[in-house]
């Protein structure tokens, strides 16, 4: 591994010194046992730890099939798909990697007694199947985390609606949170060359995701002069829809809690802030009872925001804590898009400002590959940027997950993996240099002992 890093990070190397060296016959991974797929069983989500359940260890090398590649993975991310990965919830994803090997052919080397986990990835590609044409060894790449079949109709119009469609790293195995990958060709999207290896492996997931909920018609088809309330406006996902409301020309609402995190949304722009916590919003009185009041007080603090203007879309992704007052908040006719349920599943609102107000409510999950595509070129242009705040070898990853299983993080969190520290792999320093103070907007300043385990991971 390492003379596969000496070539990947050489200014001399050519495509033909990475295809020339061999691929080892086992990497390093953060993987999940099936034997202790039950290991949590009645254990509260909040007492479960990832660093029971995480483990860093050799696993077997997967050979590219047709429409395959193998990526040497320099840097990956964290999404909560991998807390919910790592705490079996909400099932040990083992049934979806059987569900997986079900349909057969290359599908099968998924059921395996390890899960290496991981839907982001930076890197390089070191080897290709039969088949791919757009993609040789040495290319620069970052991965988009779906994959789909496209044998039955139902996709052609949107690869979402393929009923193979999966999330790569969390439905599949070989993820990326790892020294090697293995992803589908149809996957693979060109690394912006102005980034370093682990900002450029943060946005993948969530940039997308956020793209395809605000912007296409497959979510809001969100136009200039939209009010857009947008949950968690700092977080790993609402980081990037606050960024492509502004770059859109829409309003977004950003809720947030705490000053801090009040201070990076104005950071990215954003004027309009509500930080929860200060203003005292608890949506249920009991677990049982949401407060109504407190919706209609949410109300009333968007419309004093905006010039008494209600919201045209709200950007939902916590879940059950907020889906009540999201509903109630959002003008007649509006629209709310949830591509996920952070603080629980089972939504409750009250249908008669649903129905009677003719709003809309539209589920998005991820993107298809056109899509994620745009939302790449985006950051790739650097419209759009990263915003990873802290960044964790692969030895730690335990420690990554916990910190977004806690919410003691902003932005995204980075995994070094094969890259042997953080600020390496720009190849555009003039494009970086103009977005050079955007680019630190999120960083947070390590530890010592971070700076330590960082400094020759790939050793």
């Amino acid at each position: 591994m390492r003379e596969l890093v000496e070539a990947i990070e050489s200014p001399d190397s050519v495509p033909a010194d990475v295809a020339a060296l061999g691929v080892p016959d086992s990497y390093r991974a953060a993987v999940l046992h099936k034997a202790d797929a039950g290991m949590f069983d009645g254990v509260p989500l909040h007492d479960r730890k990832p660093a029971d359940s995480l483990h860093i260890e050799e696993v077997p090398t997967p050979e590219p099939g047709p429409g395959e590649v193998l990526v040497a993975v320099m840097a990956s991310a964290v999404n909560y798909n991998t807390v919910w990965s790592a705490l079996f919830a909400p099932v040990p994803t083992f049934a979806l990697l059987e569900r997986y090997a079900r349909i057969g052919g290359l599908a099968a080397r998924h059921d395996r007694p390890y899960h290496v986990i991981g839907s982001d990835l930076a890197g390089v590609v070191v080897r290709r199947g039969p088949g791919v044409r757009r993609w040789n060894v040495g290319d620069r790449v970052v991965a988009h985390c779906v994959s789909v079949e496209l044998e039955a109709a139902e996709g052609h119009n949107d690869p979402m609606l393929d009923p193979e469609q999966r999330i790569w790293g969390y439905e599949t195995n070989y993820g990326g949170l790892a020294d090697l990958a293995l992803v589908k060709a149809t996957q693979l999207l060109p690394k912006a060359e102005h980034l370093t290896w682990e900002e450029a492996a943060a946005p993948g997931l969530v940039n997308s995701t956020a793209y395809r909920q605000l912007v296409t018609p497959n979510g809001a088809g969100m136009k200039q002069g939209d009010n857009v309330l947008i949950w968690g406006a700092v977080g790993g996902l609402g980081s990037y829809a606050t960024q492509l409301a502004l770059a859109g020309g829409a309003n977004p609402i950003c809720v947030v809690s705490s000053p801090e995190k009040a201070a990076l949304a104005r950071s990215l722009g954003a004027e309009l802030i509500i930080d929860r916590n200060a203003e005292g919003y608890r949506f249920w009185s009991d677990p049982h009872t949401q407060d109504q009041k407190e919706w209609k007080r949410l109300g009333s603090r968007i419309r004093e925001l905006t010039g008494g203007e209600d919201v045209d879309i709200v950007f939902e992704h916590p879940g059950r804590e907020t889906f009540g007052a999201s509903v109630y908040v959002t003008r007649k006719g509006g629209t709310i898009v949830t591509c996920a349920s952070t603080a629980g599943y089972v939504h409750e609102y009250d249908n008669r400002y649903l129905w009677m107000s003719l709003k809309r409510i539209i589920g998005t999950h991820c993107a298809n590959y056109r899509e994620a595509w745009e939302a790449n070129r985006l950051i790739a242009k650097g419209r759009i940027h990263p915003t990873l705040s802290r960044t964790y070898a692969l030895d730690d990853v335990a420690r990554a997950v916990e910190s977004i299983h806690r919410n003691e993080h902003h932005g995204k969190v980075g995994v070094l993996c094969l890259a042997p520290g953080e600020g390496l792999g720009v190849r555009d320093p003039e494009l970086r240099a103009r977005h050079e103070p955007a680019l630190h907007r999120f960083r947070e300043t390590a530890t010592p002992s971070d700076r330590a385990r960082l400094s020759g991971v790939a050793a």
